[in-house]
């Protein structure tokens, strides 16, 4: 009440009850995402279950490729970094595609459309939870993986800095692809198909950045690439998800 009163226009002495009492009930975009960040981690730590599957993948796959190729320290050592990268892109991708289905299915997303927040910036906000529960504990246990195909060492932090740009990079464009597929059926395939060509530069850039490090070249080109990409779909991907988002709850 002390606000209100205290809120006095200066040209007339009136009080603007109804711009304080919007600004004192509308909550700030920051707190908004805040509220949104830990949304996302009860729910994920809820079903955690399902949290740890795609780490669960990562080491099965990683365990599995010495028995198949055979146990040569040089031959492993040589696919490692490659071997790694695709594996946590692998493991990215069933987590896409439910990135925001269950919004779509319980009206979230119809109160994201009506919040006085940016959309694009709820929807970043999303792929940063997504990300931080899903990619992050993949490159937390990377030197173990490293360590079941007998990765360099001297390599290991160049695979982290690359997987540390080339996750997030990924995981925009992903979102704004189950964006455009969040009102379909059974779109794990349809995402996948328009996923390939949009990763394929991603990996060829981060690979080479790995193959370079492993054969004593300048690797910092690729690396800068990468960077140079991301920061572009920070400031892009959360827009045109935001469109997609639109589309798929008019629709």
């Amino acid at each position: 009440m002390a606000s209100l009163t205290q809120t006095v226009d200066r040209g007339t002495g009136t009080m603007d009850v109804t711009a304080v009492a919007r600004s004192s009930r509308r909550p700030g975009t920051w707190r908004a995402c805040r509220a949104l960040l830990r949304r996302d981690f009860v729910l994920a730590w809820r079903r955690r279950g399902e949290l740890f599957l795609p780490l669960l993948y990562a080491v099965i796959v990683t365990a599995l490729f010495p028995f198949a190729l055979g146990p040569e320290p040089e031959l492993l050592g040589r696919i490692a970094g490659g071997v790694l990268l695709v594996i946590v892109v692998l493991a990215m991708l069933p987590a896409l595609e439910a990135m925001f289905r269950a919004d779509l299915e319980d009206g979230t997303l119809e109160q994201w459309l009506l919040a006085p927040q940016p959309l694009a910036l709820l929807a970043l906000t999303r792929v940063i939870a997504h990300w931080i529960t899903t990619v992050l504990p993949l490159i937390v246990v990377m030197p173990l993986l490293g360590a079941l195909l007998d990765l360099p060492m001297k390599v290991l932090p160049i695979l982290i800095v690359t997987l540390l740009l080339a996750t997030p990079l990924i995981a925009l464009l992903g979102a704004v692809l189950s964006a455009l597929a969040a009102g379909a059926r059974r779109s794990g395939i349809l995402l996948a198909l328009m996923l390939l060509p949009l990763v394929v530069p991603v990996v060829i850039f981060a690979a080479g950045a790995i193959a370079a490090a492993q054969s004593g070249m300048p690797y910092l080109a690729p690396l800068t690439w990468l960077a140079a990409a991301l920061v572009l779909a920070i400031v892009l991907a959360p827009l045109a998800c935001a469109a997609a988002l639109r589309i798929a709850v008019e629709s």
